[in-house]
C-alpha cells in the first residue's frame, strides 16, 4: 500500500551519526532529524560542547547522546563508527558535517593549513562513510549518506573572500557523493550533499563580520542569510524514504545566492 507523506518522513526506529553536531548546522539537522523520530548521535571534538547540545535535544524530548571524535585524525573517526555502531547498534543515517576552513591568498596559504581542511573536510568524509558503510550500511544493504559541502564548492570567490583550500575541499565533496552514490547504489544507499549558503555560524560569523551581513544579505535574491529552520526540511528529504530515489545530487541551500554567481 502507499505511505502517506508523514509516513515517507517519519524516522521512528533509525539512528543517526552527525558529525560537527554540537552546534550550527549540524545541531539544527540534529534537531531535524531527532523530531522526525530518530535516536541521535553527536560527534565533535570538544566534550562540554557536546555535553550541552544533547541536553538540548534532550529537552525537546530527542533521545541523544554524544562521543567526543577529532574527524581530522584516522584512529579517532574509526573509533567513532565503531563505538556508535556498539552503543546504538545501528548507523542508518550519516550526515558528514565536520569541517574547517582557512583565509590566506592561494600565493601565501600554508602547506599546513591547506593539509589541515583536506584532512577534515576530504580525507575525513570518506575514512567515516567507508567505516560505517561497512560496519553496518552495505551488510543491511540499506542506508543514506549526507555530506555537507558548501556553495564555495560551485563557484570560484568574490576578489575579498581568500579561501582556496576551503572551496577546494567543497568541490571535492561534491564529486566526493556523486562517485559514492554511483558505487553504493548496489547496496541500496543514497549518497547526497546540501550546498549551504551564509548562516550566522561560529565558523562563518568572523566573515560576515567583516563583510557586513547587510551587504551579504542583500547580495541574496531572498535578501537574507540563512536561519535556524532553513537546512532542516532538505536534511529530512535526503535522511527519509520520501527521498529513497533520489542519490548523487547537491542542493544549494543559499537564498539564491548560487544563482547570481552562475552555479551550473
Amino acid at each position: 500500500m502507499t505511505r502517506t507523506i508523514q509516513q515517507l518522513f517519519d524516522l521512528k526506529g533509525k539512528t543517526a551519526l552527525i558529525t560537527g553536531g554540537s552546534r550550527g548546522l549540524g545541531l539544527q539537522m540534529a534537531h531535524a532529524l531527532g523530531e522526525a523520530g530518530a535516536r541521535i548521535m553527536l560527534s565533535s571534538r570538544k566534550a562540554d560542547d557536546l555535553e550541552q547540545a544533547a541536553a538540548e535535544l534532550q529537552a525537546a524530548g530527542i533521545d541523544a547522546r554524544w562521543i567526543a571524535a577529532d574527524c581530522a585524525k584516522e584512529e579517532d573517526t574509526r573509533r567513532l563508527a565503531d563505538e556508535t555502531l556498539q552503543r546504538m547498534g545501528a548507523i542508518d543515517i550519516l550526515v558528514n558535517n565536520a569541517g574547517a576552513t582557512w583565509g590566506a591568498p592561494a600565493e601565501e596559504h600554508p602547506v599546513a593549513a591547506w593539509d589541515k581542511v583536506m584532512n577534515l573536510n576530504v580525507r575525513g568524509y570518506f575514512i567515516l562513510s567507508q567505516q560505517v558503510a561497512k560496519g553496518w550500511m552495505i551488510p543491511q544493504k540499506r542506508g543514506r549518506i549526507i555530506n555537507i559541502a558548501s556553495i564555495a564548492g560551485l563557484n570560484g570567490n568574490p576578489i575579498d573572500m581568500k579561501t582556496i583550500a576551503y572551496n577546494t575541499s567543497k568541490t571535492a565533496v561534491i564529486g566526493f557523493t556523486r562517485t559514492l552514490a554511483a558505487e553504493w547504489g548496489r547496496f541500496g544507499i543514497t549518497v547526497n550533499a546540501i550546498c549551504p549558503g551564509f548562516f550566522r555560524t561560529k565558523m562563518a560569523s568572523g566573515l560576515i563580520d567583516q563583510l557586513g551581513e547587510g551587504k551579504m544579505a542583500a547580495a541574496a535574491p531572498l535578501g537574507r542569510l540563512g536561519d535556524d529552520e532553513d537546512l532542516k526540511g532538505i536534511t529530512l528529504l535526503y535522511a527519509s524514504d520520501s527521498g529513497k530515489h533520489v542519490t548523487g545530487q547537491w542542493l544549494a541551500v543559499d537564498g539564491g545566492v548560487s544563482v547570481v554567481l552562475g552555479a551550473a
